[in-house]
């Protein structure tokens, strides 16, 4: 699979950094590991695509705001990332990172039969945001992120993928380990003070 190799455009605001969480069977239950994990006071935007059937609401917010210490919200067409908000990709729309530091909607085709799709988010958000991007690919049954991981990784960003013996489906996790060397392998269990350490800028987090 060939990259698709973009000019990036220059932001026109300060954006900050963003974890981009991609998952699909099973990915519920490792947020559910990853999410509360992270602090308070966690100073990245979070941007989560779970493969969701198109003709029913999400529940997303609902199962998550009651466990986590960030602000949790749906993606509404031009929401501005913001530092400690959790924002979840509505079903039956692509999420695409904008170069001001919004989230736009889309109706394009499925990607991998899948809308939302995680290569879209993780393509646009290489683009947008390049070294300030942390992609993390979870547990799923489709190929969906692997190529959008690897152009993260291209792009500077920092990359983590669920360790294929702790994902309830390996298929995606493989998937991105095939494409890309990545920073760093964990089980669900981890991931989350992984990015807390990341985003601290903790000397060690990648080791």
């Amino acid at each position: 699979m060939t990259l698709r190799l973009r000019p990036r455009p220059k932001p026109t605001t300060p954006l900050p950094q963003t974890v981009l969480i991609g998952g699909s069977a099973g990915s519920v239950e490792a947020l559910g590991q990853i999410l509360p994990m992270l602090p308070e006071h966690f100073a990245a935007a979070v941007v989560v695509v779970v493969h969701l059937p198109a003709d029913s609401a999400s529940l997303l917010v609902d199962i998550f705001a009651p466990r986590v210490n960030l602000t949790v919200q749906e993606v509404h067409d031009k929401v501005q990332l913001l530092a400690g908000n959790i924002y979840f990709a509505p079903p039956d729309y692509h999420v695409l990172v904008e170069a001001d530091g919004t989230l736009a909607l889309s109706r394009d085709a499925p990607v991998h039969f899948c809308r939302p799709a995680i290569d879209v988010l993780f393509e646009t958000a290489a683009d947008a945001l390049g070294t300030r991007a942390i992609g993390v690919v979870l547990t799923g049954a489709n190929e969906d992120g692997a190529a959008g991981l690897a152009y993260l990784a291209h792009t500077g960003a920092t990359t983590l993928v669920q360790d294929p013996k702790d994902a309830s489906m390996p298929t995606m996790p493989d998937a991105a380990l095939s494409l890309s060397r990545v920073d760093r392998v964990l089980p669900a269990a981890q991931i989350g003070l992984a990015l807390a350490d990341i985003v601290q800028g903790k000397a060690d987090a990648l080791r």
